[in-house]
């Protein structure tokens, strides 16, 4: 693998391998994703008591593994931690595939659990690693879309082979699929620790040598002393909480039950998000970076207001008004994706340090993981009790209250 980026900021080959096995593996995991709750309660006859206890497997080993992976990220390598995090999704799904019974459920939960954790305490280092300052916001926005789009395609690629075949047949396949896509991405993990081992010493960066750096690192208590630390974690909770989870779990809810419109149409507004991020990811991004990172992250609430805001506003329309609405919807959320990734994860590098970017890294992850358990049901319970207009309304408030924590971000910046 060739060096770790151009003179004029771009990134090098080694980024882009790891950007396409990053896309493989999302896509893989995007085949079985929607679908473990069902294959592990009926498919595996464990029922919802089954399924549960995969999730909180999964959950409670995550968080562990974030936590722990953050220092050894720190102090040797983060790319030997995001092979290690993969190597540990790929025996899960393939475990999940051949499973039969409780044990191996709960097994693959954990290993489950594990590569998420470690992957997330890891995989910020190592772009950094690959990418000159210079090209990290606009590499941190394609790690986003490559994620998205690859679970994308995977779902829709699993829905279109179950339709083919015996869904009670194929499933156990998806997941040994899902396994064997994730081996690039463990491939490339290695390459890299291998290729930054080998490399002569540099001053201090996340996969350096612990020799290159400062002796004690700022740890976890030291780092939430930090006023910007603490509120970039609050606002990575609650974009968690009031945005990404409530497009995919309360916002199809609101558009299929709520104002009658078919699964077809669902898909659609899922489907033009997922466009947009595709074909604006590099001009938005360049806009964005004529922002300071704290700016550019106050525009993405912001523009899920905007976006709510159309939703409540569909309600009260039909026809193409309606349909015009819904559309500015999806490519507002995803304009503020995109200002989230380009973002979120340069502030996340710089209040850390190089120090203690896995450390850094792993409270994020405990932020996500907070926001993203916290956030479906707290969505559904309120639009089941508001009703539907309110309950655009509502989710624009919980972007509000986004918009709020980044504004304090930016004064505690300066």
């Amino acid at each position: 693998m060739s060096g770790a980026g151009q003179p004029d900021g771009r990134p090098g080959t080694g980024f882009h391998g790891l950007m396409a096995a990053l896309l493989a593996s999302s896509a893989g995991i995007g085949l079985v994703f929607p679908l473990t709750s069902i294959y592990i309660s009926d498919r595996l006859g464990l029922g919802g008591t089954g399924a549960g206890t995969y999730f909180v497997a999964m959950a409670a080993a995550g968080c562990a593994a974030a936590v722990l992976g953050g220092p050894r990220a720190d102090r040797g390598s983060a790319a030997a931690v995001g092979a290690v995090g993969t190597t540990s999704l790929v025996l899960s799904y393939a475990l999940l595939g051949a499973a039969g019974g409780s044990l191996p459920v709960t097994a693959s939960g954990l290993l489950a659990g594990v590569g998420y954790g470690l992957q997330y305490a890891a995989i910020t280092g190592v772009v950094t690693a690959l990418v000159p300052a210079a090209g990290q916001r606009r590499a941190f926005v394609l790690r986003h879309v490559m994620t998205n789009a690859g679970m994308g395609l995977g779902a829709t690629g699993g829905g279109l082979l179950l339709a083919a075949g015996r869904p009670a047949g194929t499933l156990p396949w998806l997941y040994e699929a899902a396994a064997a896509a994730s081996v690039p991405l463990a491939v490339l993990f290695l390459l890299v620790h291998r290729r930054r081992r080998a490399a002569p010493a540099t001053p201090a960066t996340p996969d350096g040598d612990a020799a290159d750096r400062e002796p004690d690192p700022p740890g976890y208590r030291t780092l939430l002393r930090s006023r910007p630390i603490a509120l970039l974690m609050l606002a990575q909770a609650l974009f968690a909480t009031a945005g990404f989870t409530q497009i995919e779990a309360t916002v199809p809810l609101l558009l299929h039950h709520g104002m009658g419109i078919g699964l077809a149409g669902v898909s659609a507004v899922t489907a033009g998000n997922a466009l947009v991020l595709l074909l604006l990811q590099h001009p938005v991004a360049r806009r964005l970076e004529g922002l300071a990172e704290e700016a550019a992250l106050i525009a993405a609430p912001l523009l899920w207001c905007a976006a709510f805001g159309a939703g409540a506003l569909a309600t009260a329309t039909d026809g193409t008004a309606r349909t015009a609405l819904l559309a500015a919807f999806a490519a507002l959320f995803a304009i503020g994706e995109i200002a989230y990734s380009s973002a979120f994860f340069p502030l996340l590098v710089r209040f850390s340090g190089p120090a203690s970017l896995g450390r850094g890294s792993a409270l994020s992850s405990l932020a996500w993981s907070t926001g993203t358990a916290v956030g479906p049901p707290l969505g559904i319970a309120v639009v089941t009790a508001t009703g539907t207009g309110t309950g655009w309304l509502a989710l624009a408030a919980g972007a509000a209250a986004v918009l709020a924590v980044t504004l304090l971000l930016h004064r505690a910046a300066r």
